[in-house]
């Protein structure tokens, strides 16, 4: 549940999630007009269907298009989920590697500003410095 807000946030951030929310009005305004211009699609529901085989590039071909209109509004479907699905996972991985960027620069800093400040570091902090020293030796022998 916890990383499902993560990934929220960072949509929300990002601004990622106005462009998933307009694909989604998007995909619904094309599965309505595709059920009004094609002729062998008769429910919503076939045009949901249809729509969801396109962009999934599955394609079972149990419903077809067979009107020029119908033809472009797949064609635009069809590239626009190709941008989304690519958007959404690059926005959510570049955002991920920067927080980790993050997070190693303000340790870093943290660390060289207690060795630049020893003598006014209580026994405890000193302690838990010398931990951090071992840890790091450690991740570096490993690799």
């Amino acid at each position: 549940m916890r990383k499902n807000r993560i990934i929220l946030n960072i949509l929300k951030r990002t601004k990622a999630l106005k462009l998933l929310y307009g694909y989604i009005i998007l995909f619904l305004i094309i599965a309505f007009s595709i059920m009004l211009v094609e002729p062998k699609i008769n429910t919503f529901m076939d045009s949901i269907w249809y729509c969801f085989s396109v962009i999934t590039t599955i394609g079972f071909g149990d419903i077809v298009v067979v009107t020029v209109l119908g033809k472009v509004l797949t064609i635009i479907l069809s590239v626009y989920s190709i941008l989304i699905i690519a958007l959404i996972p690059g926005i959510l991985t570049s955002y991920y590697i920067e927080s980790i960027k993050l997070r190693e620069n303000e340790s870093s800093e943290k660390f060289l500003y207690d060795l630049e400040h020893l003598p006014e570091l209580s026994k405890e902090e000193l302690e838990q410095l010398s931990e951090k020293v071992k840890q790091f030796n450690k991740r570096r022998k490993k690799k």
